[in-house]
């Protein structure tokens, strides 16, 4: 048995969707959260400067004994993560791989649609892990910049007008090219997942990344004996780079329950 926690990082609050689907995983297990509020979107950053906040990210974490690290970004794990995984001493595992794999493996024609952040789609990594595993796979992706900052200021209501009119218009390239499976490439889409799956209709399979990414994870520490042996009871700190006011609030939105446990203020910039 291993007690030490896990650590999870995110430019935002959209990790939080990762660690609400390890809380039902793995409800045993305690957590570390970081979110780098004070530096939120990293979909419009250079690849280089998405790795430097990510290896501040990481140091951070670090400092908690953890025994693995979740990267809860799609841009941090499609512009580079599987680069400095292997710097370090514990498992560092994205959200690309996971989501990938169950894409190919959900999708009956083939068609699959992938949404993301302008970072994330340009670096194609989605489309190439796919093609890998499926070469006949006929991809069409777009990026969606606006619902980052939307889903942090707590529009995320099916039925808001506004988010109506850009979901509308970022999802019609996949309902042109009649995807049946659409990876949410952001760990902040599957706030809006309502209004997505409205837009997209009943056929369309939606990927969670979060759900994948916590499922393989806690495949992968029962392999290598790493689970803490409690099956509840897991405790759990909070930390961001910006203020901490609201965080409790916006963030239950996002982990569809109250916040539980510390939330503090951080500064990465001796890390």
């Amino acid at each position: 048995m291993d007690e030490r926690p896990i650590g999870v990082f995110d430019s935002g609050l959209g990790g939080l969707t990762v660690v609400k689907r390890l809380m039902e995983f793995l409800p045993g297990e305690n957590i570390i959260y970081l979110g780098d509020t004070g530096r939120v979107p990293y979909g419009g950053r250079s690849r280089g400067t998405i790795m430097k906040y990510a290896r501040q990210d990481i140091s951070f974490l670090l400092k908690f004994d953890i025994k693995a690290v979740i990267a809860a970004c799609g841009t941090v794990s499609t512009n580079g993560l599987e680069d400095i995984a292997g710097d370090y001493h514990i498992p560092v595992r994205g959200v690309l791989g996971p989501t990938a794999k169950a894409a190919v493996r959900e999708t009956r024609s083939g068609r699959i649609g992938i949404i993301g952040t302008k970072a994330s789609i340009l670096s194609g990594a989605y489309d190439r892990r796919i093609m890998e595993l499926m070469p006949q796979a006929q991809i069409t992706s777009n990026a969606c910049p606006l619902f980052v900052p939307m889903a942090e200021e707590g529009r995320i209501t099916d039925g808001d007008v506004a988010l109506d009119a850009v979901a509308r218009e970022y999802l019609e390239p996949m309902k042109s090219a009649d995807v049946d499976t659409l990876i949410m490439g952001c760990t902040h889409y599957p706030l809006i997942r309502p209004t997505i799956e409205r837009i997209m209709g009943p056929r369309v399979r939606l990927i969670d990344p979060g759900e994948e990414t916590a499922r393989s994870l806690r495949d992968q520490l029962k392999s290598d004996g790493l689970l803490n042996g409690r099956d509840q009871g897991g405790k759990y700190k909070y930390f961001v780079t910006d203020s901490t006011e609201g965080f409790a609030e916006t963030g239950s939105l996002f982990l569809n329950a109250a916040i539980d446990g510390s939330v503090e203020h951080v500064s990465l910039e001796d890390f």
